[in-house]
């Protein structure tokens, strides 16, 4: 595996570090240890066999999520909210602050639920968000066109806000 480590560690751990930014500056995670334990389970789950450097890096996008969420939950059993800084997720582009900071276990929910509605969509939010893939590669990836990427992308922000808000009891009618 010494040489998934060395294909991919270094984006593992831009990626990680872009994630760890939008989170509240007393984060207990580091980019290393999160970009470690993206790779350990990518490894331990044998997601990184035989797989494409593509697909590698949409793996490895979704196991950012995971731990992330994982995290946060761990934290929240542990505080039961305290101290919780909600994240600014739904952006476009994603490196962009938001005026509407979501919490990462609301936008997990909510990221369930348009899976199951529209799993493209999902995968789109998915790699934008938490993986911070351009518009062009992941079109390339998921194999539509650009513009269909950005319509995704475009909706999906929209359902994702209107399904927290509902689940806020927020919702516009």
């Amino acid at each position: 595996m010494a040489s998934l480590t060395e294909t991919i560690y270094g984006e593992v751990r831009r990626i990680a570090g872009r994630q760890l930014r939008r989170e509240r500056g007393d984060h207990s995670l580091r980019p290393t240890e999160l970009a470690h334990e993206v790779l350990a389970r990518l490894i331990a789950s044998g997601a990184a066999i035989g797989v494409s450097r593509e697909e590698l890096l949409r793996r490895a996008a979704r196991q950012c999520r995971e731990v992330l969420v994982d995290h946060a939950r761990r934290r929240r059993r542990l505080k039961r909210g305290g101290g919780l800084r909600p994240l600014q997720l739904l952006v476009d582009p994603p490196q962009a602050e938001s005026s509407e900071p979501i919490d990462i276990l609301e936008l997990d929910a909510a990221m369930e639920a348009l899976a199951r509605v529209s799993p493209r969509q999902a995968e789109v939010v998915t790699l934008k968000v938490y993986g911070g893939v351009t518009t062009e590669t992941i079109a390339e990836l998921l194999g539509v066109s650009a513009r269909t990427v950005e319509g995704d992308w475009t909706f999906a922000r929209a359902w994702l806000r209107r399904e927290i808000l509902k689940r806020r009891g927020d919702a516009p009618r």
